[in-house]
């Protein structure tokens, strides 16, 4: 078998591990959400008020 081992340890990363609240602060997620947020909506007063 091959030792792919480099001999030192990786360094600790310097920054913390990012959870769902950073996901939720990107821009494309959130222009996505609101969209389909909208139609959702759009959908559900169709229902109510013209069907």
């Amino acid at each position: 078998m091959v030792d792919t081992s480099r001999g030192e340890a990786p360094a600790p990363a310097a920054e913390e591990p990012r959870g769902c609240l950073f996901a939720l602060s990107q821009p494309p997620l959130m222009i996505f959400l609101t969209v389909v947020g909208s139609l959702l909506l759009m959908a559900a007063l169709h229902d109510l008020f013209l069907l």
